[in-house]
């Protein structure tokens, strides 16, 4: 897919986003994947996200043994992971993300498809997926944990905001941890219980 400067402007981008463009792309035209990764370069993960939500998702996968060599990732499709993936921004995949070791993000993680890490998925942000979010171990977000589908974690989840399944899905923390530990491993922390929790133990804020 290309991004032109026509469909810049069918999309209503800001002046600011669409100027950015063809400053960098001066022959009006690129493509999807390549404007995502100059975004990335240039630390622009505003004009990344609403790339992302405007263009939507294709076909693509990329599949690699780790990363831990970049601040942001933006990519188009799917991304799948043989180790583990940090970045010290953000990470966001139009189709799902899915790793054999930890997900880790100092930005936000959000993904169009599902989340699902062998290990820990961790962000700064808020973490969004538009299936499932599944880990190993615990789920851990700055901000809200929101997705499309059920919310399972191996230990505890906590979130600085809200901790949201989808609509008749739950949410299962502790699904690696005997019953009797929950209190200590399997600890479910939000700002407010979240709706279908049906594994774990809740523990309120100010309890934390």
């Amino acid at each position: 897919m290309k991004i032109t400067r026509e469909l810049l402007t069918d999309w209503n981008a800001c002046t600011k986003g669409y100027n950015w463009f063809t400053s960098h792309f001066p022959t009006g035209e690129g493509e999807y994947q390549e404007v995502l990764d100059a975004l990335a370069i240039e630390n622009q993960p505003q004009y990344a996200n609403w790339l992302m939500n405007s263009a939507g998702f294709d076909e693509s996968i990329l599949e690699i043994d780790e990363i831990t060599d970049r601040k942001h990732l933006f990519f188009a499709g799917s991304v799948v992971v043989k180790k583990g993936i940090s970045v010290s921004g953000w990470l966001c995949a139009g189709g799902g993300i899915t790793a054999g070791e930890g997900i880790e993000a100092g930005g936000g993680i959000k993904a169009g498809g599902g989340i699902t890490a062998g290990e820990g998925i961790k962000a700064g942000g808020g973490i969004k997926a538009g299936e499932g979010i599944e880990a190993g171990w615990e789920i851990t977000a700055g901000g809200g944990i929101t997705a499309g589908w059920e919310i399972t974690a191996g230990e505890g989840i906590e979130a600085g905001e809200d901790i949201k399944a989808g609509d008749d899905f739950g949410v299962f923390a502790g699904l690696r941890v005997v019953i009797s530990d929950w209190p200590c491993y399997a600890k479910v922390i939000a700002q407010s219980k979240p709706k279908n929790l049906i594994s774990g133990a809740w523990i309120e804020p100010e309890e934390k």
